[in-house]
């Protein structure tokens, strides 16, 4: 059977489209209470904008924390850039919501998990959510990016790896969509 509605890309895309959103209304009105976000993105997807030093640092996937310390986040169509410290130096990044790979909201534990859109034939079908093998909690944050020779210091609104979270503590409202397609 031929899927010609491509109903994957139009879940994948309108997951994103709630990242978006939200990311709208907290540029427009700032973050309500306590939430905060985890967004990783695939630092070498095309589009994706950030300083060479952080590209070298984090090659394949970063994860940029959304809390107190992050400045003029513009919220385009397909884009958003905001303003994040990196050991207490700030920089601008730009980020197509393409890239996503996650997107966590640890105060409420929501979180979504993208795949990527060039996966190889037999891999998931393209747009699968799927539970992530590691989702921050509000106990435990990534850790700022620093330099080798420096020990990172805890400042949100910063870098991290996958490796800084966790996997006992994912995310219990994680949209799986396996649990909707036929088998």
């Amino acid at each position: 059977m031929n899927d010609r509605f491509h109903y994957d890309a139009l879940v994948d895309d309108a997951l994103r489209s709630v990242v978006r959103s939200v990311l709208t209304q907290v540029a427009e009105k700032g973050l309500p209470g306590s939430h905060h976000f985890y967004i990783s993105f695939r630092s070498t997807d095309p589009g994706v904008e950030l300083p060479e030093y952080l590209r070298a640092k984090y090659p394949e996937e970063m994860t940029i924390v959304l809390q107190h310390q992050y400045w003029d986040l513009i919220i385009g169509d397909t884009t958003f850039e905001v303003t994040v410290s990196f050991n207490k130096q700030q920089e601008r990044i730009k980020v197509p919501f393409t890239a996503l790979s996650a997107f966590v909201d640890p105060s409420v534990r929501f979180g979504l998990q993208f795949d990527r859109r060039d996966k190889a034939a037999g891999d998931k079908p393209e747009g699968v959510a799927a539970m992530p093998t590691s989702l921050p909690t509000p106990e435990k944050r990534p850790a700022t990016a620093a330099p080798a020779d420096q020990e990172a210091q805890p400042e949100t609104g910063a870098a991290a790896t996958e490796a800084d979270a966790k996997p006992e503590d994912a995310a219990s409202k994680v949209v799986k969509l396996d649990s909707f397609r036929k088998k």
